[in-house]
């Protein structure tokens, strides 16, 4: 009898557990029937254009955690606090010029037309259910706070995983947000933590939006994936095109490399700028996150004609050390002879203006 009631308990703890208000909530009644209706629903759950399988062909994920676990990776995070430039979070644009503030990851602050657009805030120490769970934050990173942003114009998350929404700092920003752009279904964890849906605005791929009279969101395809618990794919994975009345910029979220990257420079190219990942990759998974030489060719291929690489600077979500990415994207990116912006964190980059190119990560 106390061996039944220990797993009675331990079943009761799981399923309190899994439904606890961080893991957010799949999509139902119209949201999911318009997911089904997608053109890359298949077999109960969405698609990439290719053929995207989570790892190679003989790696297995047990493969995968022992590595991560119990190999030693060398220089995974930094030995001290990164520099961090406090920004002017409050302040609206001079100009029509776009601003791009990064804070580390893939969070970053676009100013442009008076306007506030906050990416895929992050400012959790951990990019997990739990803060007990999984890679710190790295020093000097935690200068902004998600309580300082306030009254954003228009808050953009391009899917679902704890490294891009965070559940704190929704809870912080996005009631104040005077609206949200997403991919489609992940409104469904928004609701469920109590943002009204009248703000909320789901895009499927090449759907777009127009906000505050002239600037245009589109959603476009990546390859990536999606989910917060077990099931994986049943919200959308995007990047996201800004298009105002003089700028183009691309907003790329999480993304292996692949021929779409062509497509949508032939489509909607050239861009004044791409915000491209350029971390977390390995070759266990190279089919869902680019390595920095496949970043560079992805802004060649949009057409774009300046790359800032992101996805970096924050967290340890791989095996690489920590400047690994963005040394080898600025290799790549010289090699090619193609622009790139690494500006420190919270330093406010000024398109056609100040290009900042300090190489801030390397030891003194």
């Amino acid at each position: 009898m106390i061996a039944l009631y220990i797993i009675l308990v331990l079943v009761i703890a799981f399923f309190v557990i899994i439904n606890l208000p961080v893991f957010g909530r799949l999509p139902k009644n119209q949201r999911l029937a318009k997911i089904h209706h997608l053109p890359n629903y298949r077999e109960g759950a969405l698609q990439n254009l290719s053929f995207t399988p989570m790892q190679p062909e003989g790696v297995s994920f047990f493969k995968i955690l022992k590595a991560f676990f119990f190999e030693k990776h060398p220089n995974k995070s930094p030995d001290k606090a990164l520099p961090f430039v406090t920004p002017d979070i409050a302040g609206k644009p001079e100009s029509n010029v776009p601003e791009i503030i990064w804070f580390g990851h893939s969070s970053y602050l676009i100013k442009v037309q008076g306007l506030r657009i906050l990416v895929d805030p992050v400012f959790s120490q951990t990019p997990s259910p739990f803060s007990f769970i999984g890679s710190k934050a790295f020093k000097g990173t935690d200068v902004v706070k998600a309580g300082d942003f306030k009254d954003i114009d228009i808050l953009v998350i391009t899917h679902d995983h704890y490294d891009h929404l965070d559940y704190p700092s929704i809870l912080k920003i996005a009631p104040q947000a005077k609206t949200i752009v997403t991919s489609l279904g992940v409104g469904s964890h928004l609701e469920r933590w109590g943002i009204k849906t009248e703000k909320i605005n789901e895009l499927a791929w090449k759907q777009s939006v127009t906000l505050f009279n002239d600037l245009t969101i589109t959603a476009v395809p990546a390859r990536h994936f999606t989910g917060r618990k077990f099931k994986r794919n049943q919200t959308l994975w995007s990047a996201f095109i800004l298009q105002t009345a003089n700028y183009k910029l691309f907003m790329g979220g999480d993304s292996g490399y692949d021929t779409h990257f062509a497509e949508i420079g032939e489509e909607f190219g050239p861009f004044d700028l791409a915000l491209l990942e350029c971390g977390q990759y390995n070759a266990y998974w190279p089919y869902i996150h680019m390595f920095p030489e496949d970043t560079v060719q992805a802004a060649i291929d949009l057409k774009a004609k300046v790359l800032m690489p992101v996805h970096w600077g924050k967290f340890s979500l791989a095996m690489h050390p920590w400047n690994e990415p963005v040394k080898r994207v600025v290799a790549a990116a010289g090699e090619k002879a193609f622009p790139l912006l690494t500006p420190k964190l919270g330093e406010t980059v000024i398109l056609n203006g100040h290009f900042p190119a300090e190489k801030w990560w390397l030891p003194e």
